[in-house]
């Protein structure tokens, strides 16, 4: 099996499974909060170095535990909306604490329904969006597969959550969901200086500009999530988060519930920062 070599491992997050489970158990003695939803089926992670959201990213992943899927359907990438989609439909990804295959049965059926970039494991877009979920799914769930796809901020993405979900269920397979993406850019590396710098500038993003796509997503409105996006740039990965949403719903998911949200400026003060949250649904 031809696997696809982890990019970011050594450096955006540790190398070794030693110092990665010593990261992921300091991370689960942060006080972050419990989910509260029963048999939750996914959620939403972002993806910054794991000094900066890990702890977050392994929290929400972490609660899914008692309800061990099949498969792990992971949306990321940076897309904008005339993107095409992206998807790994064979082989493996390399992680510290091992390889997971990819649910090659899940992806075929994909790709005979909807039009995908078909990336490969010596053939794809560097992105760190999916790898950096990948070695606390490898650690909390050892045998599942996965099957990652990249999708744009665009209406027709939400189809493609859905049929993950009709086609899993017509496989037999039990399916998670996670939609990774991070919230505002904002400063003068990003190019996004609405309100200025300084604590009025953080103070904004964090109440206003961050909450408006958190309250999206948390009411569970993938279009309006997308909407937020493009308006007012409050997440970099909508198309993302939006179609695990949707994909969550198809799934029988009721509700989602925000356990954190944080910035970069906590663990790096400056005047560019951006903003994570963790939502389970």
């Amino acid at each position: 099996m031809i696997i696809r070599k982890a990019d970011f491992a050594g450096s955006w997050y540790p190398g070794n499974a030693g110092e990665c489970e010593r990261e992921i158990n300091s991370f689960l003695s942060e006080n972050i909060k419990t989910s509260s939803i029963e048999n939750p089926v996914g959620g939403i992670v972002p993806h910054a170095g794991w000094y900066f959201s890990g702890s977050i990213a392994c929290n929400v992943i972490h609660s899914l535990i008692n309800n061990p899927p099949d498969v792990f359907v992971i949306f990321g990438m940076h897309l904008h909306s005339g993107s095409p989609c992206y998807i790994m439909k064979e082989g493996a990804w390399e992680t510290p604490f091992g390889d997971i295959q990819i649910e090659k049965s899940l992806a075929e059926e994909l790709t005979g329904g909807f039009s995908f970039n078909i990336e490969t494991p010596d053939n794809f877009t560097q992105d760190n969006t999916i790898e950096l979920q990948l070695p606390f799914i490898k650690y909390f769930f050892d045998n599942v597969k996965i099957v990652p796809i990249g999708v744009p901020p665009a209406k027709d993405s939400l189809k493609i959550g859905k049929a993950v979900v009709e086609i899993g269920s017509k496989l037999g397979l039990k399916i998670n969901i996670l939609g990774s993406t991070d919230l505002t850019h904002y400063g003068p590396n990003y190019g996004f200086v609405p309100k200025g710098t300084g604590q009025a500038a953080l103070d904004w993003v964090r109440n206003k500009n961050d909450r408006k796509v958190i309250d999206a997503m948390t009411a569970m409105e993938p279009e309006r999530v997308i909407t937020e996006a493009l308006s007012n740039q409050n997440a970099c990965c909508a198309g993302a988060a939006a179609t695990a949403i949707a994909a969550a719903k198809a799934l029988g998911a009721k509700q989602a519930q925000e356990i954190a949200h944080a910035t970069s400026y906590d663990k790096s003060p400056g005047d560019s920062f951006v903003g994570y949250t963790g939502i389970v649904f």
